[in-house]
């Protein structure tokens, strides 16, 4: 609002309206309120003057809600989202026909006099003392406005909302005395054009815009002379005037309004006879509010970015003042999504796996060395109905996402970048055995050990009997042997190795701290999918970490005036060297190439790499993998963890057992396929790792029966093979009975993705 007026001394208007609340303040502009006696006038009028001048000087307007707009990187719109569907547009921007419509029905004097219209006070008072009820009202165009302001500042709390409503003398004091401010400060053309945007129109539609766009589906600019009658018509009861769902009343109602029209000379009697001759010729506009409305697919990311704007202090220091920014609206967020691969991603989703399958999927593609989220999709809808859900299986719990899933042996590279960042070898030699009792003890980061039990030792094992060492680590990643690992993480210590996740962002999805035990080599901590993804990103961006992020730009729109907020950034971090990053990339190259990855591979023209993963009795799988432009990760699984996948039909076909390389690995690469179509293809800085071992040695290697990463061919191993089953090529049972006791305490409950196995070891 304009300045305060300065000094002590009060103005002639303000002297007017001292005058006025003294001698008809209580009474006669109070015409809207039915008062019994007149005894009660006098009453109401002693003391209206201190009350008025105990008004402060100025009335506060808050900015108006409006939507807010979700766009895609390119500018493409995602969805809109708003606590009050509103548009604010200027005067000039609205059809003089809905100017004239509604000043001739709420206020035909409107231009003639000031905040009060003294003759409609008195012709009102005078209907109201014959009834002895409220039959007419006198509220001018402005204190209609300067009401609706109360109530726009009340927000959606009900009792504000019933304190700006009520009909009560203090009221309409602060109304008047504001409405002669208004007048002042405002004038009669900047007053109409705040009504028209404050105003409710039912349907969900603040503002004369979106009352345009709800009931004609057009701009408020191209209504005719029919359209802005009915509009104007409604304001008085929205539910009564409704014309969705009263058509007969809001006709009835829009011919008041066009012979109110003829009447003050606005359109011509033959115009309104004509007018009220055509049909209401509505053409409804469903209101789309929400992420539930996101095209491509893409409620959840919408969600993600709703839950970035009420979490990120850059939008507000406590969560109160970013959730009144965020309701308010009028925000403009362009994302970092990529319409490309979020099409690609939902496409090769909907073709693997259905929404009503047993099991569920969830992808989400992350771009290396910026950290932008190009894409997050999963099989099942965002939505409230069967076989839809409202939970982002992408991300952390603390994001809308669930409690996570165990990444089974996509988690190994990260082991792996580990043992090279303490300086192992890239053609380290290990005697993996078939079985082996977890090595012991071994060095935690509190300075203790874990130490494996001396009178039941853990035990684990490889995929089948024929999975037996000495392996190097080339040939050891390709295979996920898991006895190789285990020996890695027990020989370089376990805090390397969550200090090297810490480093790449991984994170247990629920928000716990990862254990210090050697079993999570094996991959046993629940994560997300966009966790993954940003972590193999390291990978590709030769060992820089970047923190995912989702917006790109915010700007939002207050009244006239358009600003930009500050939104989050990435921060990119070293993980690891180069030469570390371009070792494991060289590895996980040979995963696609001659590995479990191979269904995954994107072949020779564009490089590749990646991991499998199969967790524990085949609750979820995995395959997570990268090209240097693009890192993605792919999860299939029972969000419940209570369907294991075997004997299973997903997307249409059958399936024993569901490997990681077997159902993610298509999925992946079918998305990353329609993702980079028309992208750069560069290659990895690849790096020379000499063999280890001799490789023409006889080792009697079979095929399992089923190769994946670590727990694909016979029994299906607890804890990424840490029991096992049928120990040999395939084998029947699918879960068999170990042949040991598992010690108490050796890993936390399976509810919900499992536990945080600690290798049945103690500390020491």
């Amino acid at each position: 609002m304009p300045k305060k007026r300065s000094g002590g001394g009060l103005s002639p208007t303000q002297q007017a309206a001292k005058f006025l609340g003294v001698s008809v303040l209580a009474g006669a502009v109070l015409a809207g309120i039915a008062l019994p006696a007149v005894g009660a006038l006098g009453l109401a009028a002693k003391g209206s003057v201190e009350s008025f001048d105990e008004l402060p000087a100025n009335m506060k307007t808050p900015p108006l809600s409006q939507r807010t707009t979700i766009l895609d990187a390119d500018g493409g719109q995602i969805a809109t989202v708003f606590s009050r569907d509103r548009t604010v547009v200027p005067l000039k921007d609205v059809s003089p026909y809905m100017q004239k419509a509604i000043v001739a029905i709420e206020d035909s004097r409107f231009y003639q006099h000031g905040a009060v219209d003294m003759k409609g006070v008195l012709r009102a008072l005078n209907k109201n003392a014959r009834s002895g009820e409220v039959a007419q009202g006198a509220s001018t165009l402005t204190q209609q406005y300067v009401k609706n302001v109360f109530v726009e500042e009340a927000g959606d709390d009900p009792t504000k909302v019933a304190q700006a409503t009520q009909q009560t003398i203090g009221r309409k004091i602060r109304e008047l005395k504001y409405a002669i401010q208004v007048e002042e400060e405002l004038g009669k053309k900047k007053i109409l054009e705040n009504y028209l945007n404050i105003t409710f129109f039912g349907q969900q539609a603040y503002g004369i815009e979106a009352a345009a766009q709800r009931y004609f589906s057009k701009s408020a600019k191209d209504l005719n002379v029919q359209e802005a009658a009915l509009l104007a018509g409604i304001v008085q009861s929205p539910s009564r005037y409704d014309p969705v769902n009263d058509e007969a009343e809001a006709t009835k109602r829009r011919n008041i309004v066009l012979r109110r029209m003829a009447d003050v000379g606005d359109i011509s009697r033959a115009e309104a006879a004509e007018a009220m001759k055509a049909p209401l010729g509505l053409k409804v506009s469903k209101p789309k509010n929400g992420c539930i409305t996101a095209v491509k697919g893409a409620g959840f990311f919408c969600d993600y970015v709703r839950e970035v704007f009420l979490n990120d202090p850059v939008f507000g220091k406590t969560k109160e003042k970013r959730a009144k920014v965020w309701n308010q609206g009028g925000l403009t967020i362009r994302t970092t999504m990529d319409p490309q691969a979020q099409d690609s991603a939902q496409a090769s989703i909907k073709e693997h796996v259905y929404k009503s399958d047993d099991v569920a999927t969830a992808a989400s593609i992350v771009q290396p060395g910026t950290g932008k989220i190009l894409a997050m999709g999963q099989s099942r809808p965002y939505g409230f109905g069967k076989n839809e859900t409202q939970i982002n299986l992408s991300v952390d719990q603390s994001m809308g996402g669930g409690m996570g899933y165990q990444p089974g042996s996509t988690f190994k590279p990260i082991v792996a970048a580990a043992a090279l960042e303490d300086g192992m070898p890239a053609n380290k030699v290990y005697s993996s055995p078939y079985q082996m009792a977890y090595p012991s003890p071994v060095s935690v980061c509190d300075g203790k050990t874990w130490r494996n039990s001396r009178t039941n030792p853990a035990k684990l094992e490889n995929e089948n009997k024929s999975e037996v060492g000495p392996y190097d680590m080339k040939e050891a990643t390709a295979k996920s042997v898991n006895t190789y690992y285990v020996q890695m993480i027990s020989d370089i210590g376990i805090c390397p190795v969550t200090t090297m996740a810490k480093k790449m962002g991984v994170v247990r999805a629920d928000g716990d701290k990862m254990p210090q035990v050697p079993s999570i080599a094996l991959g046993t901590q629940e994560m997300s999918p966009l966790t993954m993804a940003n972590a193999y990103a390291t990978f590709a961006s030769r060992g820089m970490y970047c923190t995912p992020v989702a917006i790109e730009s915010v700007t939002q729109r207050v009244g006239d005036q358009t600003k930009s907020l500050q939104v989050p950034k990435s921060t990119c971090s070293r993980a690891m060297s180069e030469k570390t990053a371009d070792t494991i990339n060289t590895l996980l190259k040979g995963v696609v190439e001659d590995g479990t990855g191979k269904q995954a591979g994107l072949g020779s023209a564009r490089a590749s790499a990646g991991k499998t993963g199969t967790t524990d009795f085949r609750y979820a799988a995995w395959f997570v993998g990268y090209t240097p432009n693009m890192s993605a990760a792919v999860w299939v699984g029972d969000p419940a963890h209570k369907r294991k996948m075997v004997n299973i039909t997903i997307g249409g076909r059958s399936y024993g057992k569901v490997f990681g390389g077997e159902v993610p690995g298509p999925i992946w690469h079918d998305m990353m396929v329609g993702a980079l179509e028309g992208k750069p293809a560069p290659d990895f800085n690849l790096v020379h790792i000499p063999d280890g071992i001799d490789r023409d040695r006889d080792r009697g290697d079979g095929d399992g029966g089923g190769r994946d990463d670590g727990d694909n061919g016979g029994g299906n191993g607890l804890i990424g093979g840490l029991v096992g089953g049928n120990n040999g090529g395939g084998g029947n049972d699918p879960f068999p009975t170990p042949s040991f006791s598992i010690p108490e305490g050796f890993f936390r409950g399976q509810d919900n993705g499992g536990g945080n196995g600690n290798g049945g070891g103690r500390f020491g």
